[in-house]
């Protein structure tokens, strides 16, 4: 008896639809095709114990399991509890009612239990967008895929679930997951333990901070060792606006795929921050993987929100050299031999430096680099990659007399307003356009938006002029400046406010002398 089983696969952050097709006929043996990876063809030997356990046969006859479409690899052990249940209802042992309704997807214990997979997200979304009634996923990953609306999303623990579900739907309320079922996050520290009124001084630092949260810009900050650059960029993390329903439910879907749907679920309409290691390897910030099962990098797990990379310079050249396409794109693309997998990495980069290699230079004489030294420890940015930073921001170090009397500035609370009045300027200027922040802005947006009256224009071409700057930094000083008159609450950009933006283009000044 031929039975079919709807499952999913995801590349991406997009599903697909698998068929899981069991027939069981006359012969010896159970033979699994479709390209099936490792983890896949492993399944039989879970699904049989897991069977057993649960008080199931395993019919003495040829089974055949395909994975249909044929030409597309399977990864993951997701297929193991649609694979039971199809040799369940091809050996004739339950009757499964609107089968052809339902997808399903589970890891199998050999107790019969049901783990959590990864992509449940995406997978429910394809299942409402292809009017499916009903998607049975583990609890856990049910809980992840609760925000999907349009469809019934069942969690079970167990394969004896899945047959009490279709045995008798109507008194499996139990197992029905909605968006109250969701991890509550009371108790849970998301934010940062950093305040902005328990740095001292920086103002000039923390100004630049306030100008990269509200329009999405991103920040190098430079600066000798204990100046602050770290502790700036954690508590940036808490004045950043919460997400928009839609950017949300794209973060979750990439941390989804990735597998940490948990972390998702905490964050709720909080923007990520991702702090890698210098260390971290080029798979580890771009994304990578094997075949096509791909997974998402830091830059797409910070999408939409904070990617700060700490001693940047002591990264490996490949891997910032890398960089420099998704912050242009706002997208990454992967390509293997036989697929390409595109992620959304639509990212604010923060990243610091010391200025030389012992960090103390402009210290006084506290700084023993010889002039090559300290040439060729900035040099590790490249020009290309150092144009892509909107704002570049110098941290001196606070003098020890100002931090004796030092007095409480403005807390995170009120600078986060201000941040958050910006942004609602900016959801309502691009309302019609597929960008949420001035950032994000391409060339003709800017012409559009960014209109500049003659005497701006004159300030721009003295500025262009002077600094000797790219097409590049000019569209981003014209960016900046529209955000700078967003915090302002101004409908127009001033001269001062070209100013103000070209002011933090600090390494273009020095390449021009």
């Amino acid at each position: 008896m031929l039975i079919q089983v709807n499952g999913a696969k995801c590349i991406g952050i997009e599903a697909v639809v698998v068929t899981v097709e069991v027939d069981v006929t006359m012969g010896i043996g159970i033979h699994l095709c479709g390209l099936a990876d490792v983890a896949v063809k492993e399944s039989l030997i879970r699904t049989v114990s897991a069977l057993t356990s649960s008080g199931f046969r395993i019919p003495g006859k040829k089974i055949v399991i395909n994975l249909a479409p044929a030409d597309l690899h399977k990864s993951g052990s997701g297929y193991d509890l649609p694979i039971a249940v199809g040799i369940i209802a091809a050996s004739e042992q339950y009757y499964f009612p609107d089968l052809d309704k339902c997808l399903i997807m589970g890891e199998l214990g050999l107790d019969g239990s049901v783990r959590q997979i990864p992509g449940a997200l995406p997978i429910a979304d394809m299942a409402a967008s292809l009017g499916f009634k009903a998607c049975i996923l583990p609890r856990n990953s049910a809980l992840e895929a609760a925000q999907v609306s349009g469809l019934r999303i069942y969690g079970v623990g167990s394969l004896d679930d899945v047959i009490r579900l279709f045995s008798c739907p109507q008194d499996c309320d139990d197992l029905l997951v909605t968006r109250r079922d969701a991890p509550s996050t009371d108790g849970i520290t998301l934010g940062s333990s950093v305040d902005f009124e328990d740095i001292i001084g920086q103002e000039g630092a923390k100004r630049g901070v306030e100008i990269a949260a509200a329009g999405g810009h991103n920040l190098l900050m430079i600066g000798s060792p204990g100046s602050g650059k770290s502790t700036l960029a954690k508590a940036m993390a808490d004045i950043l606006p919460p997400m928009t329903p839609e950017e949300a439910l794209l973060t979750r879907k990439i941390y989804s795929v990735a597998g940490k749907g948990d972390a998702a679920c905490a964050m709720k309409y909080r923007r990520p921050f991702r702090s890698p290691h210098c260390s971290a390897s080029l798979a580890a910030i771009i994304g990578g993987g094997g075949g096509d099962n791909v997974q998402p990098g830091e830059v797409s797990l910070a999408h939409g929100g904070v990617l700060f990379l700490d001693e940047i310079t002591l990264m490996p050249k490949s891997v910032l050299e890398a960089l420099r396409a998704p912050l242009e794109d706002r997208k990454v693309s992967i390509s293997r031999l036989k697929t390409k997998v595109e992620f959304p990495a639509s990212f604010t980069l923060v990243a610091a430096a010391n200025p030389c290699p012992c960090g103390y230079y402009g210290e006084g004489d506290r700084c023993t680099c010889t002039p090559s030294q300290r040439m060729g420890y900035l040099a590790r940015l490249s020009g290309p990659l150092i144009d892509r930073m909107d704002l570049q921001i110098y941290v001196n170090t606070v003098p020890p007399g100002r931090i004796l009397g030092a007095t409480k500035a403005e807390s995170s609370t009120q600078v986060a307003q201000r941040v958050l009045a910006a942004r609602r300027i900016q959801e309502n200027r691009f309302r019609a356009e597929p960008i949420n922040c001035n950032a994000e802005m391409n060339n003709k947006q800017i012409e559009r938006y960014c209109p500049l009256s003659p005497q701006c224009r004159e300030v721009l071409e003295r500025i262009l002029a002077t600094m000797h700057l790219s097409m590049r930094a000019y569209f981003r000083i014209i960016r900046v400046a529209r955000t700078i008159a967003d915090l302002e609450g101004s409908p127009d950009i001033a001269p001062y406010h070209l100013e103000e933006a070209a002011s933090y283009r600090f390494l273009d000044r020095e390449k021009a002398v």
